[in-house]
Order: C-alpha cells, then sequence, then structure tokens
C-alpha cells in the first residue's frame, strides 16, 4: 500500500471512531490533531490512536497497553494475533476505561 493509500483509509478510520463516540452516553471528549487522535475519558484517563506510515500501521495506547494493527483487506488486525480486530480492542479498551459498551462492530 502506498502512503497516500495509507493516510486515506487511517482518515476514514478515524472519522468512523468519532462517530462511534457521538454514540456514547458517557461525557468523552476527543481532539483529532496532527494525525492523532486521543480520547479523553472522564475519569481522566486517555485511548490515543497514532498512524505509523513507516510501518502501515495504526496504534492505540490505552491503559491496558499498546496495540499495532495492520490492514489486511478492509480490516484492522492485531499484529500479533490477526484474530483481534481494532473494534474488538477499542470496545474492551472504552468499557475498561468508562464503564460503557459501544457498537465498534464497523471497525471489524
Amino acid at each position: 500500500m502506498n502512503e497516500s493509500h495509507f493516510h486515506q483509509i487511517v482518515d476514514t478510520t478515524l472519522m468512523q471512531v468519532e462517530a462511534i463516540l457521538d454514540t456514547a452516553n458517557s461525557d468523552l471528549d476527543y481532539v483529532a490533531s496532527n494525525g492523532m487522535l486521543a480520547i479523553n475519558c472522564i475519569n481522566g484517563s486517555q485511548i490515543i490512536f497514532s498512524r505509523q506510515p513507516a510501518l502501515s500501521q495504526l496504534w492505540l495506547a490505552c491503559q491496558a497497553g499498546g496495540f499495532h494493527f495492520d490492514y489486511d483487506q478492509d480490516h484492522w488486525l492485531l499484529d500479533k494475533d490477526a484474530k483481534l480486530s481494532l473494534g474488538q480492542i477499542l470496545n474492551q479498551a472504552i468499557q475498561a476505561q468508562t464503564g460503557e459498551t459501544l457498537d465498534c462492530s464497523a471497525l471489524g
């Protein structure tokens, strides 16, 4: 995948994440800046997405740790366990850090 296509896919993914966050009942605030998306949880913790163009990966950092995702066909899959998707990991992170369950299935 070339770098332009990578950025396009990440931009689309982050817009999907923002749409999911907009459905939250809790007061989730998020800021998109410089290719990153930071989700500020009510307990003061954060969930942060960052793009890594040199590796063609999307990274997610949360209280549970750092997760690296590779794009495969139409899904972001965990690089160490391709059975886990971005949607699954994000759902777990949001639930752990906010107590809220969001439908992240659109992310795979």
